[in-house]
């Protein structure tokens, strides 16, 4: 459960699991400009290189756009979705691990560790 609601705060910095949020503007805010919000965030605390903060914003909109997607597929299914959200947040935190130094992977474990229930929505 930690995983998933590790996921969800993630996710949930400026996601809401569909490809646009409408605004009272009549516009709209794209996955990539959350992966792009996602990924600035966590790049201002871990201090990242310019190839990392790609990498990393790459990971970001792909998690988005999974998310997004099992969202709609298994929207009926709460327990298999949180099997699938669970397994989709141990891939990026691997492949989130493989791309940061130690040192900023030990402030991304403490960024992690901030995000509560109460952020999620």
């Amino acid at each position: 459960m930690k995983n998933v609601l590790t996921l969800l705060a993630l996710a949930t910095l400026m996601a809401s699991g569909t490809p646009t949020v409408a605004q009272a503007d009549g516009g709209g805010i794209t996955l990539g400009e959350r992966a792009t919000a996602m990924t600035w965030r966590i790049a201002e605390r871990t201090q990242l290189s310019e190839g990392q903060y790609i990498k990393l914003r790459r990971l970001n909109l792909s998690l988005l756009a999974e998310m997004a997607s099992l969202r709609n597929t298994l929207k009926t299914e709460p327990a298999n979705l949180d099997k699938a959200l669970a397994d989709l947040q141990q891939r990026y935190d691997w492949d989130v691990a493989a791309l940061l130094q130690p040192k900023q992977l030990a402030v991304y474990d403490g960024l992690k560790s901030e995000f509560t229930a109460a952020n999620i929505r």
